[in-house]
């Protein structure tokens, strides 16, 4: 009988993987099929392009060894490209300027904007403060940056006012921050949990904004595996083997992010329901990621450092909150694209690039494109 279950959890674990893992030779300019005009992004340090140093010049992200790969730090938090510039390219679009960036008043065009801010949370920062929860790092939310999307739409030009209708908007990722911050201030399982729905409707409202705004092609992504990441598996390491999964990501904290999905899901397809002139697609970043853990070797990944931070330093996992990437005599790995883990908390261009390619692939027959 022992044998028995073995055989069969050995079967289903396999089935599981092959139903959850697409194939990575795909097109990866697919989207450029969809003739969209403009992308628009609303979002935290996943997507964010320069708004955050722009607001903060003095943020980690202004400095080497972020933007290793660029000509220059731009404010994106990897050490090169974001999934955002990959769907970008995809969509043969240019990659999107920080509506912050002064520099984008006179560059012209209308193909699009980031108002994505690192550190940004779902929850206004007084919602979040009546809960003893601080965003330690911008004043901006979500409802700001809706508040500079629609300022933009009011004083853009006529050409861009009408090209929304053929746009593409990505309203997130966004929420991971409201539980990141909760979780460094300790808050506790039954605060966590109760904490999910605010977000959700926050995310909602956000989707709700954007489609009055004109939008008529919305993607609204969900959380990735935060188990997996180094910045909760130093913090958190639980003693019990069973606390963890066969990747040594942390089962709790990746059941916590399955809820906030399952519940974002949910509200997709309510929204579809009640917006049925509008495609709403939901963005899959936890079988993004896991299909890179689960072809790690295949993709080029070093598989003893898939829970290592490349620019990082201290403990298992290369990272410490308290001597992070880009602070002094912090070191850099010589091989970045071997790595996952850009600095404990976000990802590698390399990683980014395949999480973009798997994501591209999954929503271009969602989006229903009609070209």
């Amino acid at each position: 009988m022992a044998t028995s279950n073995v055989v069969c959890a050995f079967v289903l674990s396999s089935l599981f993987h092959f139903l959850l893992v697409p194939v990575f030779s795909h097109d990866v300019d697919v989207l450029q099929k969809c003739g969209f005009k403009a992308i628009y992004q609303l979002g935290d340090s996943i997507a964010d392009t320069g708004n955050l140093i722009t607001e903060n010049p003095l943020s980690r992200y202004a400095w080497f060894p972020y933007g290793m790969n660029l000509s220059k730090p731009t404010g994106r938090c990897s050490n090169g490209l974001l999934m955002i510039d990959y769907i970008a390219r995809s969509a043969k679009l240019p990659y999107l300027d920080a509506f912050l960036n002064p520099a984008r008043i006179f560059s012209g065009g209308c193909s699009g904007v980031n108002f994505a801010v690192a550190g940004s949370t779902a929850l206004p920062a007084e919602v979040l403060s009546s809960k003893n929860i601080l965003n330690i790092v911008t004043k901006e939310s979500l409802s700001a940056q809706l508040e500079w999307m629609f300022t933009y739409f009011n004083t853009c030009s006529k050409d861009c006012a009408k090209e929304i209708k053929s746009s593409l908007f990505m309203v997130g990722e966004i929420g991971g921050n409201d539980y990141n911050y909760a979780f460094l201030f300790n808050k506790s399982n039954e605060e966590m949990k109760a904490l999910v729905p605010e977000v959700v409707k926050a995310i909602k409202d956000a989707v709700e904004k954007v489609i009055g705004y004109g939008a008529r092609r919305v993607v609204v992504p969900g959380n990735f595996p935060i188990g997996c990441f180094p910045i909760y598996l130093s913090q958190f390491q639980p003693n019990d083997a069973a606390a963890y999964d066969e990747f040594h990501c942390l089962k709790g904290l990746n059941s916590f992010a399955s809820y906030h999905n399952e519940l974002l899901k949910q509200t997709v397809e309510g929204l579809k329901t009640n917006y049925p002139d509008v495609i709403i697609v939901y963005g899959d970043y936890y079988k993004a990621f896991m299909s890179i853990y689960q072809n790690a070797q295949s993709l080029g990944f070093d598989t003893k450092t898939m829970q290592k931070a490349c620019c990082g330093t201290g403990g298992d996992h290369n990272f410490s909150l308290r001597r992070m990437c880009g602070a002094l005599g912090v070191p850099v790995c010589p091989n970045p694209d071997q790595h996952i883990s850009w600095d404990g908390i976000h990802l590698t261009q390399k990683a980014y690039q395949h999480m973009a390619e798997w994501l591209i692939n999954d929503i271009f027959p969602k989006l229903q494109c009609s070209a």
